[in-house]
């Protein structure tokens, strides 16, 4: 018979660290002793009372014993049922009644301890397992939902920027210079919808991904030199100094997600760094790792925002929200976090940023 995958993951009392409470407790064995005594008790008695009646009531005494072992066990049948239910049976109700609301979406029910000396057994685990698992639930509820809301309103900005211009493109009386604006700027808002649905995409895709990135071994320096060439225009145009400093070294990762993360990091530099400013892109190989800082001197990153800027949506510069769409940095997080590389970012205000990856060469 084919075990069932679930099976995999129950553990006895014994393996599971958590359980300190005893099998049965003290009070309990103590009722059942008390009990047993009683009976023994009585058992005794009346075989000494019959036993000088013997034999003429003996079917009689056998009969009485008869009686007496039948009433006895179904006094223990009794009392093993009402055990059954109101120490076993009551709990594991309580348990259904709250898997039910978060069946239903109510992910908020948590499930009070039922031992009061602070101790666990295979009961308490199990709402310990089921209040953990109604919070992460309670969690990824809240993250979708915030997501849901992000995701409507970045898409509702250049909708509403669409529709205005378009409907003033139909102003008989406008200019051929007029129109010409306002069309620069529908194409130019089309765009910025469809990079964010593309990376929103991107990046959902990512989150659920199980698979194994491919991996391939290529030169990671020529792929970051081919990357900063795509942004010449744009450093051109700024009068930005850019300064390559990377070494020819082979690395066995996810070619085309790390060209995703080469890109989001080179296009925040040059967004983010003023007329006439520079930026460094510098790799060393350190043991089994190679690490690449990309410095700029831009407007640095306050404090108090450094701890967010890989979230999705957040943006800590809002003086270029419009240029953006906060989901570029998440999206890096998480092609690092796949590939089993780190991120590190070090900024003041008014003085730049260095972002700083680290990836295993894995050859």
């Amino acid at each position: 018979m084919k075990r069932n995958p679930v099976d995999k993951l129950i553990t006895s009392r014994y393996e599971d660290k958590r359980i300190n409470a005893p099998l049965i407790s003290w009070k309990v064995y103590l009722i059942l002793l008390g009990i047993e005594v009683c009976i023994m008790a009585i058992h005794t008695a009346t075989v000494t009372i019959w036993m000088n009646k013997i034999p003429e009531q003996f079917p009689i005494l056998l009969v009485v014993v008869f009686y007496y072992m039948l009433l006895s066990s179904l006094v223990l049948a009794l009392l093993f049922g009402v055990l059954k239910r109101y120490v076993f049976g009551k709990p594991l109700k309580r348990i259904a009644a709250a898997a039910r609301k978060v069946a239903a979406g109510e992910f908020s029910v948590r499930i009070d301890p039922i031992r009061r000396d602070g101790k666990k057994d295979e009961v308490e685990v199990l709402i310990d397992d089921f209040n953990t698992m109604a919070r992460e639930l309670e969690s990824i509820e809240m993250l979708k939902n915030d997501f849901i809301s992000n995701v409507s309103h970045e898409i509702k900005t250049p909708l509403s920027v669409i529709q205005s211009y378009a409907g003033l493109m139909k102003d008989p009386g406008l200019s051929r210079q007029e129109r010409e604006q306002y069309a620069d700027t529908v194409i130019r808002t089309t765009r910025k919808l469809n990079h964010l649905v593309v990376n929103v995409l991107r990046l959902s895709k990512l989150q659920i991904q199980d698979a194994a990135p491919e991996t391939s071994v290529y030169q990671l320096g020529e792929q970051i030199r081919q990357c900063a060439l795509g942004f010449m225009d744009q450093w051109e145009a700024k009068g930005i100094r850019l300064r390559m400093d990377v070494e020819d070294v082979a690395v066995r990762t996810d070619r085309s997600l790390m060209e995703l993360v080469w890109n989001n990091l080179l296009s925040n530099a040059v967004k983010f760094t003023g007329e006439g400013g520079s930026i460094c892109v510098r790799s060393r190989v350190q043991e089994e790792r190679v690490k690449v800082e990309i410095r700029d001197t831009g407007c640095g990153i306050p404090r108090e925002a450094l701890s967010r800027i890989f979230d999705k949506f957040y943006q800590g510069d809002t003086s270029h929200a419009t240029e953006g769409n906060g989901l570029g940095l998440a999206l890096v997080k998480r092609i690092l976090d796949l590939v089993s590389g780190e991120i590190r970012v070090e900024s003041h205000p008014g003085e730049g940023s260095v972002f700083t990856v680290i990836l295993p060469l894995g050859i």
